[in-house]
């Protein structure tokens, strides 16, 4: 199988399946001398692990990551670092019923139709579990980044169509409540209405946005290597993502040019600012030294225990019930995704931009 690494100095390769023993990560272009242990990865796996609350999945999971090579006596050597966590709750049992058909709203006909063979288990690498090894990098990417004084803000912005009143914007709330909402009211809505829908077996979807604070200007390239476009390469392949947009997005087509440019202006401390940030952050594909800011929506979780009507693979009309544990909404544990993605992006943007300009090599190794 193709497809499973992303990064051109900073890259990662996911590994696992959802009901096979483990799940992980290699990750590859660590400098070395980078102070990491389990703890620095595990606040961020703890973030996306199931049963955090009766809005999420039952399965229990410790979700206890290993580092098995790439850090010496508590730093980074430099060479390729291996995460690894073990799967313990998994009920394979649950999925017996379904092996020869196709759940709708997932990837089993396609992965069927692609190699002729699934994992019926879950879904195998379609499912939402390999996103442990996305998150376990993205903790790295994200602890290298803090030394540059970069940082993340990233919050669910709409749930079930009821979405944030960024009037009443509150940091601090995001941690507060179990669909990471910083509106403490649009939060308790939510709560309602996933009570309802989870009564009629049904799930939601919603947004997650990101704002990334202190990215310097310059990073990206013009054509096929955007800032912009690599982070919308990187949100859109996180299984369920069915929309991205940075800046206003698709707003910016209801616009017109003098809405919608920055101006630029000189700040206090004499350097070149935006009035505004309808770019969100980029132009031309380059970052221009304001706050990255991008949403990435996602579909309601496929799997529901409403009676379905479906094929099976012998070319049978059928329907099916859903068994199993899953997610009434997938938005409060992609939140963290979305974030370890962004992180792994920007990291690698910034590695590669340090070969792209001749002046500032030769600063480098003349000094």
């Amino acid at each position: 199988m193709a497809g499973s690494s992303i990064g051109t100095i900073f890259r990662i390769t996911t590994w696992g399946e959802t009901h096979g023993k483990a799940v992980g990560v290699v990750v590859d272009g660590v400098p070395a001398g980078l102070e990491l242990c389990e703890q620095d990865i595990q606040i961020y796996l703890n973030r996306r692990k199931p049963g955090q609350s009766k809005f999420v999945t039952p399965r229990k999971e410790s979700d206890l990551v290993e580092i098995l090579s790439g850090v010496f006596e508590g730093k980074t050597t430099g060479t390729p670092i291996s995460l690894i966590v073990m799967n313990g709750n998994q009920r394979s049992r649950d999925y017996s019923a379904i092996m020869n058909c196709y759940r709708p709203g997932h990837a089993d006909y396609t992965f069927d139709r692609k190699y002729g063979f699934r994992d019926y288990r879950g879904g195998g690498r379609s499912s939402g579990r390999e996103t442990i090894g996305r998150v376990a990098a993205g903790a790295v990417a994200a602890k290298i980044l803090s030394q540059m004084g970069i940082e993340f803000t990233t919050y669910a912005k709409a749930i079930g169509g009821i979405s944030v009143n960024m009037d009443a914007f509150d940091k601090d709330e995001i941690t507060r409540n179990p669909f990471y909402m910083p509106d403490a009211k649009a939060a308790a809505q939510v709560s309602d209405y996933a009570e309802k829908m989870m009564a009629e077996k049904n799930s939601m979807g919603g947004v997650v946005e990101c704002r990334v604070h202190g990215v310097p200007a310059g990073i990206g390239d013009p054509v096929f290597e955007k800032i912009s476009a690599n982070l919308g390469k990187a949100m859109l392949s996180i299984g369920a993502t069915k929309g991205f947009e940075i800046g206003d997005g698709f707003a910016a087509a209801d616009s017109n040019g003098a809405m919608n440019n920055d101006p630029f202006y000189i700040d206090a401390d004499g350097r070149t600012a935006k009035k505004s940030n309808h770019s969100g952050g980029t132009l031309g594909g380059i970052s221009d030294g304001s706050e990255i800011v991008f949403r990435t929506a996602f579909k309601p979780t496929p799997s529901i225990a409403q009676v379905q009507n479906t094929v099976d693979k012998f070319g049978n009309e059928i329907e099916i019930e859903i068994q199993g544990r899953h997610d009434p909404m997938i938005v409060p544990r992609a939140v963290v995704v979305v974030e370890a993605m962004a992180a792994i992006t920007i990291l690698d943007a910034l590695l590669v931009n340090m070969t792209a300009r001749l002046d500032r090599i030769c600063e480098f190794y003349n000094r």
